[in-house]
């Protein structure tokens, strides 16, 4: 039997049984539950068409909550692979979800277009978007499903729609800017679902947004929750593989690594991993940032550009919400200026008739204060003045010590992009000058929980990016 018989018998089939589902009397449900079961069956058929062996491709189906717009119907894994999600709709309302009228619809579409592999169908049109983008043109079968039973058919383009999705492996960024588009996209994902299970009392996340008031920001939301979370555990799992921590094979790791370093961090993924029903609540953007993400190969994004993590956080807060990025002051300043600031600092240090410290800026008698870190950019152009300079008088050798010192002289204050920004910032320095190691020594101060950096809190909306001052003890 040819391959378009095949596809020829998997569309009757398709037909036949949805409308053996329509014409069942006093139909119960969503308008598109009787499309669900036969959608299965196509499923399985067209996996066995483009190769697949019997029960590898398995479609795990979500209850209809009309109240989680960021859970699609399905989410389909290969093997043991999370290969991407399939949204079903009503019959007639079309593949296109750009072209939708009904507000859930609408609303739903602005949260699954970050996804990076995911199916919508109406069961007469099947169409693949990938990161909001049409990819190819919308299939469309031969006859009406609703009326056409097994006399329905199917053009060649659903057998390459379903090879394309079903055979989909995630695109590791090449830059820093691609990494941030990418992690910024899921990471609103997460955060909508994160503000979802708040709404619906999920005791995981609720109870984490009240230790979070209680140990860090006591006047915020549960919108300013959300925000702070997804920001943590997104750059939580960037971190994992900047420390070459693989993330497939599960959280448990990756939570423990970042318990030893990062209080807050470790506590947004110990709801994680401490039982089934964080990881339970959040698996649609959780399991499509582990998949993403662990493509990351850190040493190629930031491979030719010195300046790539200068500009990081800003290119991640412009995609991941512009508004935000206003509202908090999130600019930078251009990384000339902050290269010139910190080396004139650094000479004055050591000129003999100011300061006469030789080592400058590296100096154990100098305190680095940050009053308004923002996202790192001074602190991190101050720490690669230090890198520089140990190189030249020292030998590469002295650098990772050197800037590991420094970090024990930082202190910094920041608003609540900080938390999960600020362990970055010195990650991103450390992994550039010893790429084998990336721990630094812990230290802890009374204004919060121990963590890498001694952290005075402010206001959730004071966090705009200020001037490193130096302390000359």
């Amino acid at each position: 039997m040819i391959p378009s018989d095949k596809l020829a018998e998997a569309a009757s089939r398709f037909g036949a049984s949805v409308k053996a589902k329509l014409s069942g009397k006093g139909i119960l449900g969503a308008p598109e539950d009787p499309l669900r079961a036969p959608f299965e069956s196509l499923l399985a058929d067209m996996a066995a068409l483009v190769l697949f062996k019997p029960g590898e491709v398995v479609a795990v189906g979500e209850a209809t909550l009309s109240s989680l717009k960021t859970r699609p119907d399905y989410a389909v894994k290969v093997g043991d692979a999370l290969a991407g999600y399939v949204e079903v709709k009503a019959p007639g309302k079309g593949a296109d979800p750009r072209r939708f009228r009904d507000e859930h619809d609408r609303r739903q579409w602005e949260k699954l277009k970050s996804l990076p592999n995911i199916v919508y169908t109406d069961g007469n049109a099947f169409s693949l978007w990938r990161d909001g983008r049409l990819q190819g043109e919308i299939v469309r079968l031969e006859g009406d499903v609703e009326t056409s039973g097994a006399r329905l058919g199917a053009p060649p383009g659903l057998e390459r729609l379903f090879s394309d999705f079903l055979r989909w492996e995630p695109i590791a960024p090449t830059s820093a800017r691609g990494l941030a588009d990418v992690s910024a996209g899921l990471c609103r994902l997460l955060r909508d679902e994160v503000t979802e299970q708040l709404a619906i009392g999920t005791e995981a996340l609720t109870g984490l947004a009240e230790d979070w008031r209680r140990l860090l920001f006591p006047e915020a939301t549960d919108a300013e929750f959300a925000d702070g979370y997804a920001q943590a555990v997104t750059f939580g799992l960037l971190m994992a593989r900047a420390q070459g921590i693989s993330l497939k094979d599960g959280l448990d790791r990756v939570a423990r690594a970042l318990a030893a370093t990062n209080t807050v961090m470790g506590a947004a993924f110990r709801v994680l991993t401490d039982g089934v029903d964080g990881q339970d609540a959040l698996k649609t953007s959780l399991a499509t940032l582990v998949r993403v993400l662990d493509a990351v190969d850190w040493a190629v994004v930031g491979r030719g550009d010195p300046d790539a993590w200068l500009y990081f956080y800003e290119h991640f807060l412009g995609a991941y919400d512009n508004a935000l990025r206003k509202l908090t002051g999130s600019y930078y300043t251009p990384p000339e200026v902050v290269t010139a600031m910190a080396r004139l600092v650094d000479e004055l240090l050591r000129d003999p008739g100011h300061f006469a410290l030789p080592d400058g800026l590296a100096s154990p008698d100098v305190t680095l204060a940050d009053p308004a870190a923002g996202t790192g950019t001074y602190l991190l152009g101050v720490l690669r003045r230090i890198a520089e300079t140990t190189r030249r008088d020292q030998g590469p050798g002295a650098v990772p010590g050197a800037v590991r010192a420094a970090l024990g002289r930082l202190i910094i204050s920041c608003g609540s992009q900080c938390p999960p920004r600020a362990r970055s910032v010195a990650c991103a320095i450390i992994s550039g000058e010893d790429s084998t190691s990336h721990r630094s020594r812990q230290t802890s101060s009374s204004n919060g929980p121990p963590g890498m950096w001694r952290v005075g809190q402010r206001s959730p909306g004071a966090s705009g990016e200020g001037r490193a001052a130096v302390r000359h003890t």
